[in-house]
């Protein structure tokens, strides 16, 4: 058994291969694949005839395909596994009983499930009167000092701020910090801000979509209110 794995291992000469072929004729019939594979130059001397030139360019564009579905299959995977991610998330969210249970859900799921190195979530309010939770709490006369610009409109927005701004959103960590991407959280009126931050400078680009970011916002939008005082 082990001489015939050797035997079969051991590369094929020409001669074999010429052999075979004569033998199996409809071997290329079967194997259509293959003949993207193979060089044929054309007898005509020192010039490129055009069928061998038509043959090139179709091996060059079936090549490109290939990678370019690849690619799409790998898209495709990395899509599949963010939406399961991102459903596990928001039913967490969902499920909390109270205000802490959605904070501490979102801390947990950002952190070990897609391995977001800071997440700060600020909320407008009085600490007295507002459940004690991961999330800070901040008046809305100290949010718009710091950060007033992050909360004139709804959208999200990525890439650096400035040291004022990274030390109110992530305080001791601010110095760690390259990039982040932050959004609102709005209920009628804003009553929070949602961020996060990344090591790399480059990896929160302010041409980075934001679509992840925005719908969890919109849920935190739905789920919170409820436990912050009129």
């Amino acid at each position: 058994m082990n001489e015939k794995i050797a035997t079969l291992a051991d590369p094929l000469e020409p001669e074999q291969i010429e052999a075979y072929l004569r033998e199996n004729p409809d071997f290329f019939e079967q194997h259509q694949d293959l003949l993207a594979e193979i060089t044929l130059p054309h007898d005509s001397g020192s010039a490129v005839s055009l069928v061998e030139r038509q043959v090139a360019i179709l091996r060059e564009r079936n090549i490109d395909m290939r990678h370019r579905l690849s690619k799409l299959l790998d898209n495709a995977r990395d899509n599949d596994k963010l939406f399961d991610k991102s459903k596990r998330l928001v039913l967490s969210l969902i499920e909390g009983q109270d205000m802490g249970d959605i904070i501490d859900a979102l801390h947990y799921s950002f952190d070990k499930d897609f391995n977001i190195h800071f997440t700060s979530v600020i909320l407008f309010g009085n600490t007295e009167k507002i459940p004690s939770s991961q999330a800070r709490i901040v008046s809305i006369a100290e949010a718009r000092e710091h950060v007033g610009p992050l909360l004139k409109n709804s959208r999200a927005v990525c890439g650096t701020l400035g040291a004022k701004e990274m030390e109110f959103i992530f305080g001791e960590h601010a110095n760690e910090i390259g990039s982040v991407a932050t959004v609102p959280l709005i209920h009628g009126s804003v009553f929070g801000l949602l961020s996060i931050g990344n090591r790399d400078p480059q990896y929160y680009r302010s041409s980075m979509g934001t679509l992840f970011l925005s719908y969890i916002a919109e849920v935190l939008n739905r789920l919170l209110p409820k436990y912050l005082p009129r």
